[in-house]
């Protein structure tokens, strides 16, 4: 899942070279295997056995389960593609893909509703990630998923992760939601039109049409329910917002502009935080992080306690700032204001040797990609303060510069 748009039939793939699937961590892609695919495979269909896995199961699983060399290639050779906000909310959320997204929060008001009131999560949130991730279920994805779980799980990079995953997609056949010829998804496995690994499937599905069956492929309803349900695990707080556009006045203190540092709106107000407008804040004790995806002359969100749900289902940055954008476009909320003064241009290029310079001083910014990800925010923003410069987790030509320089 995880994807940069390119076309709407290429975003299956392309959103996974922003980030992994669900769960994924890096992961050395220098590995080595050892021993053989069919010797793991035996050993594999006997350790599916000894956990109560029908033989059955793994039967109609079986001539899928095989190697294919095409996907450890698109897992080991994934390129990174350094977007700013912008960028990609303008791609992710062009070609009629808000009001698509408002005729169908319609078109299943009463569903929606039901999954409102069962797990508290409004319509446009659900519908945000259904968009994002297929398309409403028009792109879900062309790869056979036994097979490239069965890959993935041999291929020494991630192993572990994807066999556990392999397990239970013999347990959603097992369970009958599937069968093992109705899986096809993305590359990395992902499932049903909000593209959910295995394990979250098996755990999260719910049936929501009365079908006997959870199935996130076709069922609507199905989908609905079981995305909902999924985002409860994922810690999404009922009746509580998730993200808002503010604006920010030359008194906020940058270093507070922080997703790791909640203040009050009460105490956000006091900075001369407002609404688009000028409107004040709630002088209230909601907490909530300022957000400044592209510093302090880019947009500006105050980012509540669910927005850290969107950084659970996916840890990109830019992927989670635009999902939930798109939800409150949905609720209602107008086009974002793009910019109140110059926002630097820095190119991925730039990013890298920022990043690589960064890791020579000691920070942790994670891979070295091009991409200004929260771990390299971080890091920014503490040699910002070291410098002199407003800190506001954003890189600059003259932050480059004095980085360069070490001083």
């Amino acid at each position: 899942m995880r994807r940069t748009l390119l076309t709407s039939a290429g975003l299956a793939l392309a959103l996974s070279l922003i980030a992994g699937p669900h769960g994924a961590t890096a992961a050395p892609a220098n590995c080595r295997n050892t021993g053989s695919f069919e010797a793991w495979l035996a050993k594999f269909k006997q350790e599916a056995a000894a956990q109560g896995i029908s033989q059955a199961a793994i039967a109609e699983a079986s001539p899928y389960l095989v190697y294919d060399a095409h996907i450890v290639g698109i897992d080991r050779g994934q390129k990174f593609f350094a977007q700013t906000f912008l960028q990609f909310s303008d791609k992710m959320l062009a070609g009629g893909r808000i009001p698509s997204g408002i005729a169908h929060i319609k078109k299943n008001e009463a569903t929606f509703a039901r999954a409102e009131r069962e797990f508290g999560v409004p319509p446009q949130v659900i519908t945000g990630f259904w968009g994002l991730e297929s398309d409403f279920g028009a792109n879900q994805g062309n790869y056979q998923s036994i097979r490239s779980i069965a890959t993935l799980a041999y291929d020494c990079r991630r192993s572990d992760m994807f066999r556990g995953h392999l397990f239970d997609e013999l347990r959603l056949i097992e369970r009958g939601d599937l069968t093992a010829a109705e899986m096809i998804g993305s590359w990395a496995g992902e499932l049903g039109q909000t593209q959910m690994m295995p394990s979250e499937y098996l755990k999260n599905a719910v049936d929501y049409d009365g079908d006997g069956r959870r199935n996130l492929i076709k069922s609507v309803p199905d989908v609905i329910g079981s995305t909902a349900k999924y985002l409860v695990s994922l810690g999404w707080k009922r009746g509580e917002p998730w993200l808002q556009e503010v604006r920010v006045s030359p008194r906020v203190p940058w270093q507070e502009a922080d997703l790791s540092i909640q203040h009050t709106r009460a105490e956000w107000a006091q900075w001369g935080v407002t609404y688009p407008g000028g409107r004040p804040l709630p002088n209230d004790n909601l907490k909530a992080s300022l957000l400044l995806p592209m510093g302090r002359f880019g947009p500006a969100f105050l980012a509540y306690d669910n927005f850290q749900v969107y950084l659970k289902w996916n840890n990109s940055l830019v992927y989670s700032t635009t999902a939930a954008y798109y939800a409150t476009r949905l609720a209602g909320a107008p086009a974002v204001t793009r910019s109140t003064g110059p926002i630097p241009n820095v190119s991925a290029e730039e990013i890298a040797e920022i990043q690589r310079l960064l890791a020579h001083a000691g920070f942790d910014v994670g891979a070295i990609d091009g991409k200004i990800g929260i771990a390299t925010r971080a890091a920014i923003k503490q040699m910002q303060v070291k410098f002199g410069l407003p800190a506001d987790s954003y890189p600059s030509p003259e932050f480059l510069a004095r980085l360069r320089a070490g001083r």
